[in-house]
């Protein structure tokens, strides 16, 4: 549900929270903690501000912060969750709102509306990009320090990778039987861990079964995403020329985790697909 809701029953809730936030300072309840209070709306925002924001600030995050697919959940434990509702937000008064797509497109107007700031968090094409979201999330959140050390480790863990001989083609494939070529994160991701991406059509589509019928790859990149993999569910990843590259080529299980947004914490994917690019077992 996005976060401005149109249910009626709703709306005097929303006009009382919305009067509150326009009192004068003197008007406005006291808060018990002075410090800057800061809720997360994703669990992409999750990431961000679990791991550079000091965590006496952080007032909320949202309810899939502690889910296997976001990479700092041991962090969110204990922390109060929120859902991306008007009412449940504002009601907290918060000094500052994260977010990458939670609560709708029409949110960051809305809640600078009524005076509190929105820090937007976009996506990432390539690992420049990683880099610059992370700088800027850190410079908004005032913790540019933090923000550059996880930039440096990011990069001092590419330093650290060999380079593959003959670039091993890579097939990327998700529990339903999609696949990513060039000008995705995806991409950029293989690219940097040594490997050739075996699906040269840009962005994101449907395992090529015609090409797997005469082409295969040296090794298969399969995410796994948990209890959300919907094994039950056709898709192209159940057809058997798919399933026969999941029996015969090297597969490298990439957690959800590590991939679900654009973040450091892709460098667990690269290395896990460096290692087994090399001939080495990964860990």
């Amino acid at each position: 549900m996005g976060l401005i809701s149109e249910a009626v029953p709703r709306l005097a809730v929303l006009v009382g929270l919305v009067g509150l936030a326009a009192c004068s300072p003197a008007e406005q309840p006291q808060r018990l903690d002075q410090s800057r209070r800061i809720i997360s709306l994703d669990y992409c925002a999750d990431q961000y501000v679990l791991k550079l924001a000091p965590r006496e600030q952080i007032l909320a995050v949202s309810p899939d912060a502690e889910k296997t697919f976001s990479y700092m959940r041991g962090y969110a434990k204990g922390l109060r969750q929120i859902r991306p509702q008007a009412e449940d937000v504002l009601v907290l008064q918060p000094d500052l709102v994260v977010r990458s797509y939670g609560g709708g497109p029409n949110v960051t107007a809305f809640i600078e509306r009524i005076g509190t700031p929105v820090l937007q968090i976009d996506s990432a094409h390539d690992l420049d990009g990683v880099r610059n979201t992370i700088a800027a999330v850190a410079e908004g959140l005032g913790q540019q320090a933090r923000g550059a050390a996880v930039i440096a480790e990011m990069d001092a863990r590419l330093a650290a990778l060999h380079a593959l001989p003959d670039a091993p083609a890579a097939l990327y494939t998700t529990p339903a039987g999609v696949t990513s070529g060039p000008g995705t994160l995806v991409h950029e991701m293989l690219r940097a861990a040594g490997l050739a991406n075996f699906e040269q059509e840009p962005g994101w589509r449907s395992l090529p079964l015609e090409h797997l019928a005469r082409e295969q790859p040296d090794l298969v990149a399969a995410v796994f995403w948990g209890a959300t993999n919907h094994y039950d569910s056709w898709s192209a990843a159940r057809h058997p020329i798919a399933r026969r590259q999941l029996r015969e080529r090297p597969v490298v299980s990439l957690h959800g985790a590590w991939i679900a947004c654009g973040g450091w914490f892709l460098l667990d994917a690269i290395e896990a697909l460096a290692t087994t690019g090399s001939g080495e077992t990964a860990q």
